[in-house]
């Protein structure tokens, strides 16, 4: 079931964003900024982008496994617990994620998520060509939606 975030259940949401940023950029991240990722940081990160119009939402099972946010037609914030992953789910919030966009979907990723490229790719998202550049040598690629899986009833 996914649900939207508000207070009463931000903490959890929190959590799981903490735990999965930490996870999934421990390969390439300093140690120090890694553990900075605290939950009480994330909250506060998820409650100020809830505050500035993103709509955040959650993918509980028997407990709360993921996340996701949307703003107009930006999907953000991607996450499954590590220990929860290629199970679907990310493929859940992703579907929902696309419904709830204004407009063309678009989403960035680190050039080096592997896995997510080929999750976005399935999905029917393509590069754009358009490109940030986060540390020397590593770049944040934007994707856009080409064709909707969700409309046209596609198994995936």
């Amino acid at each position: 079931m996914i649900v939207p975030v508000d207070e009463t259940n931000l903490p959890q949401a929190a959590v799981i964003h903490s735990v999965s940023w930490k996870e999934s950029h421990r390969a390439f991240c300093a140690p120090d900024f890694i553990e900075a990722h605290t939950p009480d940081r994330q909250r506060e990160y998820l409650s100020a982008k809830m505050k500035n119009g993103a709509q955040l939402f959650m993918l509980v099972e028997d407990v709360p496994v993921g996340i996701v946010s949307v703003t107009g037609g930006l999907i953000e914030d991607l996450y499954v617990l590590p220990d929860r992953q290629n199970r679907g789910y990310g493929t859940a919030l992703l579907r929902y994620a696309i419904s709830r966009c204004t407009g063309t979907p678009t989403l960035w990723i680190l050039e080096n998520n592997v896995n997510a490229g080929r999750l976005y790719r399935r999905m029917g998202f393509r590069e754009t060509g358009r490109k940030n550049a986060i540390t020397n040598g590593l770049d944040e690629i934007e994707f856009a939606l080409t064709r909707n899986p969700v409309d046209k009833g596609e198994r995936i």
